[in-house]
């Protein structure tokens, strides 16, 4: 589990270095398109805007990967006894996972599902939008694999024991 957790996280950020690099590209090629060309690129405003979506999710997964990674109010948490702190994280892993499950792979797993059905393409790119989307289930197995990962190892007391 350990080696399958350290590939995803190298895998995820070397995405989300890439995805930025285009980013940045992409912007810079726009800029320059309108102000020394004179003639702004019709895709680079679409593509900026899929761009963001992809770091934005595959932001919060990479997130969720590292041990007290996400933004949280700790104060009361650290008052408890450390076994009580172990329980409060494991239960809060297990409703991120839930929700993951629930809003990011079933929901966003039919919004693919919808928009590949209906043939739907962005108008720029001509790509079709259920490929753009398909970051959403795909980081939501990813934050369900990360809360199990996390259960059963960063939060576990056993392992702090030692």
């Amino acid at each position: 589990m350990q080696t399958i957790y350290s590939t995803l996280n190298k895998i995820i950020e070397g995405m989300l270095v890439l995805i930025f690099s285009l980013l940045v590209l992409d912007v810079v090629w726009q800029v320059a398109s309108r102000y020394i060309i004179g003639q702004s690129s019709s895709f680079t405003e679409e593509f900026a805007r899929f761009s963001l979506i992809w770091l934005t999710v595959l932001g919060a997964a990479y997130i969720n990967g590292q041990p007290e990674g996400h933004l949280s109010m700790d104060f009361l948490l650290g008052k408890l006894p450390p076994k009580r702190q172990y329980k409060r994280h494991r239960v809060i892993q297990l409703i991120m996972a839930v929700f993951a499950l629930l809003v990011m792979v079933i929901g966003g797993g039919n919004l693919v599902y919808i928009t590949l059905k209906l043939g739907q393409v962005s108008p720029a790119l001509l790509l079709p939008l259920g490929y753009v989307y398909a970051i959403v289930p795909l980081c939501g197995l990813v934050i369900i694999f990360f809360s199990i990962y996390h259960i059963k190892i960063t939060f576990n007391p056993s392992h702090h024991e030692h």
